[in-house]
């Protein structure tokens, strides 16, 4: 069981929602009371700017950024008819609809449906319709923001992901984590392990990139 606090509710204790991931549905379990109020029981929650649903999939997150990232299309097509110079139109796609896109993209995106992937990449494709020039597609962002993000972690042995690094005695990669599930192997840190490479070595020379959701080993 998950609890979030909705916002503004301090001062008020019945505010507060809760998401059950367990799998396993046999047992019910008793209501959960937080301050002396019991907490709703909801299928889906926003928290940190991601929504979450009791069963693990994004479509419900990803729809929410295509919709976004389209009401602030208008705004782009608004700036081409202008005539504003090119460089200002990709600088304005990057800072309010890539960001929208890319938002924790290292958490979900690999995790996503085909069908969840196709509506991101239409929008990247309206706005590089619009602009005229080519842009910077998901999956190069993904990789990128996977390369960083792990190897951070690596050099932080304070963080908690840091033992997952474990390197092969050839030197050249990491212990890939075992997973039973797909949910699992495509989550970050599996995928962050299988796809890097130790200091030493490039990742621009591994066929790790290829994006396909039932192979993870690099």
């Amino acid at each position: 069981m998950v609890w979030k606090q909705r916002p503004g509710s301090e001062h008020c204790q019945n505010k507060g929602d809760g998401v059950d991931y367990r799998r396993a549905k046999k047992t019910t379990l008793p209501p959960l009371h937080i301050n002396g109020e019991e907490v709703e029981r909801v299928n889906d929650i926003k928290f940190l700017g991601l929504h979450l649903t009791k069963d693990l999939t994004w479509t419900i997150n990803t729809s929410h950024l295509v919709k976004k990232a389209q009401q602030r299309l208008f705004f782009l097509r608004k700036l081409k008819k202008a005539n504003v110079p090119t460089q200002l139109l990709v600088n304005f796609y990057r800072s309010t609809i890539e960001s929208i896109l890319c938002h924790c993209i290292t958490v979900w995106y690999f995790s996503c449906t085909a069908e969840n992937r196709r509506a991101l990449t239409r929008i990247v494709k309206t706005a590089q319709g619009i602009i005229g020039t080519k842009l910077p597609n998901l999956d190069t962002i993904y990789a990128s923001r996977l390369q960083k993000r792990a190897s951070c972690i690596i050099k932080d042995p304070t963080h908690p992901g840091h033992r997952l690094f474990v390197p092969l005695p050839s030197g050249k990669r990491y212990r890939a984590i075992r997973t039973r599930t797909n949910r699992l192997k495509n989550s970050f840190f599996p995928r962050a392990v299988a796809c890097v490479t130790l200091p030493q070595h490039t990742i621009a020379n591994s066929p790790s990139l290829s994006f396909t959701p039932y192979h993870v080993c690099c």
